[in-house]
């Protein structure tokens, strides 16, 4: 069971700025939490080589059958439109496109989904414009969090600052923050200006390509929304934009548990990530995410062979979590707790084992 932290009003927890060009940004590089080095498990070189094999055929698969069942679902749901029993599809499409689009973004985003480059881009352009991440701005803001995981003032992507909104918590489930967010950086984009956070992680080479996707995706959601004005229907909106909305919920249920809760400004991800079992369906939505301590600490090893990285790296790391339910239990009540004391956290059990021999030195990984 995890250990907590005791209240503490003099914490430097309690009202912290969490943009990326306030006063906690400066702390942070004080105290040595900007790109510093963490901890790693030990795990042989030979080893840890085999399960950064990049193969096709693994996301291959994974990837048919997430779009043959979207279409399927699709299909069902155009068809039975108008009546009651387009509701189930639909419930499915949404699923398959605002939440397994999600974790699909993100793997392709990592480069380590496929082993052919163009098929990670493609599905990563494909899977950002499903769920709403402009592709050039999530792909550095996503570097970012792995580089300075957790850390107040550097990482643009802590879902939950300290104390937690509970309205944003419940609005999040429909993806209603994170939307009204990107249609209004959609348009500053496109009229060729980032805001300054956005310009504190995207290299200035990148900027136009941000600008561009911008334009772009706001042609695109304008010809959608023509098309169901046209038709005097919101059957195309069902298909497209709308499912970011309504088919979010599990994304936004699994993506609370990956760190909400646990520790801030920490160098060891076995404190501030959780590793969750799920059942097989859940791991195919999610692409393997569950096992996000491992996806933190070796960032380059691909979605599929997480769960052998777990069982290599297992014993020195917290327990994992049984079950969401299980997660979930921990995470709720401290949510509530952080509500009238920031300070609050879930201290994770650590164990330090001894540092490995010359025979076994854990091998290190860069996120690119």
């Amino acid at each position: 069971m995890a250990q907590q932290q005791p209240n503490n009003p003099d914490s430097p927890y309690a009202a912290r700025d969490y943009s990326l060009t306030g006063p906690e940004a400066l702390s942070a590089h004080e105290k040595g939490l900007v790109s510093a080095v963490w901890y790693q498990c030990a795990v042989p070189r030979k080893r840890l080589k085999a399960l950064m094999q990049r193969r096709n055929g693994p996301a291959v698969r994974d990837t048919a059958l997430w779009l043959l069942a979207l279409v399927l679902s699709g299909y069902g749901g155009y068809y039975f439109w108008g009546g009651a029993a387009c509701v189930p599809f639909f419930i499915v499409y949404g699923v398959l496109y605002g939440t397994a689009a999600n974790s699909r973004w993100h793997e392709t985003g990592h480069g380590t989904a496929f082993k052919t480059r163009w098929l990670n881009d493609a599905v990563y352009q494909l899977a950002c414009f499903m769920v709403m991440y402009e592709p050039d701005v999530w792909r550095w803001s996503h570097a970012r969090h792995h580089t300075d995981t957790i850390v107040v003032g550097r990482d643009p992507e802590i879902v939950e600052p300290r104390p937690p909104s509970l309205i944003k918590i419940a609005l999040s489930f429909m993806s209603l923050p994170h939307g009204f967010n990107v249609l209004k950086s959609l348009f500053v984009h496109a009229g060729g200006t980032l805001s300054a956070a956005e310009e504190n992680f995207i290299p200035p080479s990148e900027w136009p390509k941000v600008y561009r996707a911008a334009r772009i995706w706001l042609v695109l959601y304008a010809l959608v929304i023509g098309l169901a004005i046209y038709q005097h229907s919101w059957l195309p909106l069902m298909f497209v934009f709308l499912p970011t909305f309504y088919g979010g919920w599990l994304s936004y249920l699994f993506g609370l548990t990956q760190h909400v809760g646990l520790a801030e400004d920490e160098l060891d991800h076995r404190k501030n990530c959780r590793t969750i079992y799920m059942n097989p369906l859940f791991r195919f939505i999610y692409s393997n995410m569950n096992y996000h301590l491992e996806h933190h600490m070796f960032p380059m090893v691909p979605y599929h062979a997480l769960a052998q990285l777990h069982a290599e790296i297992r014993d020195d790391c917290p327990p994992p979590y049984s079950s969401i339910v299980e997660a979930y239990r921990e995470i709720i009540p401290t949510l509530l707790k952080q509500r009238k004391d920031p300070s609050y956290y879930v201290r994770r059990p650590v164990v330090t084992v001894p540092e490995p021999t010359s025979d076994e030195a854990r091998a290190t990984t860069v996120y690119s």
